[in-house]
């Protein structure tokens, strides 16, 4: 098999070799969070440990995720787990931010007590918070945490997260969706409303009481909490994508620039829908670095 030098310079020369490696299969196990809440992951390959972090409307199985933990699984054990209220694990009321920093130390726990972590997204946020928090993480990487920064970016109200809960709790779950994808994820309405026709969007509804959560991690206005995450001390890599929005770009930078040993990378042809094979070689490259 060849080496991570190696396997790098193909991927990043052509990108067929890692989508050509063969998958490895999971298996599934259950951490326990400190109020007892069951948090089930999938666990691939073997070498140091990986803990993988979804953002919205994603969990465990993700294509994207998936994709991650297959490719890297000849190097590191992955860890693709089920934020609470996703899938398969459990959703103990009431939510706080510190539960699911709970839920990530139980996880990586399970995976031996300390970890490199890769989050996405509202994920990527999350990550960060559990890194200013958590020792066991030795090494960070981030893909577009969505703070606000900049002008262009959307203009939320600081009840955000109260709205889309209300929303869930008469019964609206779609609206909350709708609400959220319009507004945070700037999607246009006319997309959603085409969205809301297919198939898909049953699954969408099914996580919406879970975008409150979301904006419980991003905090008031999304605001860049850069006194809290200058405290995280360890090597940490901050991604962007070329045609992401430029206020995602601006985001980033303030990540990095917060950051006391942060880099930050912009990859070519991507999108704020990342494709695995775009972070495979970046993610490779940072977590086999020392």
């Amino acid at each position: 098999m060849p080496g991570p030098a190696r396997r790098l310079r193909s991927a990043r020369k052509a990108g067929t070799e890692l989508r050509s490696a063969p998958p490895a299969d999971p298996v599934t196990g259950t951490a326990i969070s400190a109020d007892g809440t069951p948090i089930v992951f999938d666990r691939r390959g073997s070498g140091p440990a990986v803990v993988l972090v979804h953002g919205a409307f994603t969990g465990r199985g993700h294509p994207t995720l998936t994709g991650v933990a297959t490719a890297l699984a000849p190097w590191f054990t992955l860890f693709d787990y089920d934020r609470r209220g996703r899938g398969d694990s459990g959703d103990t009321a009431p939510y706080a931010v510190e539960r699911e920093i709970e839920d990530l130390a139980a996880v990586m726990a399970a995976a031996g007590g300390a970890a490199m972590v890769f989050g996405g997204s509202s994920g990527g946020a999350l990550a960060l918070e559990a890194a200013a928090r958590l020792p066991e993480v030795v090494k960070l990487a981030v893909w577009e945490p969505p703070y606000h920064v900049s002008p262009d970016a959307p203009d939320l109200p600081d009840d955000f997260g109260a709205r889309l809960a209300d929303l869930v709790r008469e019964g609206r779950r779609g609206a909350a969706v709708e609400l959220f994808m319009v507004a945070a994820a700037q999607v246009p309405a006319e997309l959603v409303a085409d969205m809301r026709a297919s198939p898909s969007w049953a699954d969408l509804e099914a996580l919406a009481h879970t975008l409150a959560y979301e904006a419980a991690v991003m905090g008031p206005g999304s605001e860049l909490p850069a006194r809290r995450i200058a405290t995280v001390d360890r090597p940490t890599l901050v991604l962007n994508g070329e045609l992401s929005p430029p206020w995602m770009a601006a985001a980033g930078r303030a990540v990095a620039g917060a950051l006391p040993q942060a880099a930050h990378r912009v990859l070519e042809g991507q999108a704020h829908g990342v494709a695995p094979e775009a972070l495979v070689p970046e993610l490779l490259e940072f977590f086999v670095a020392g």
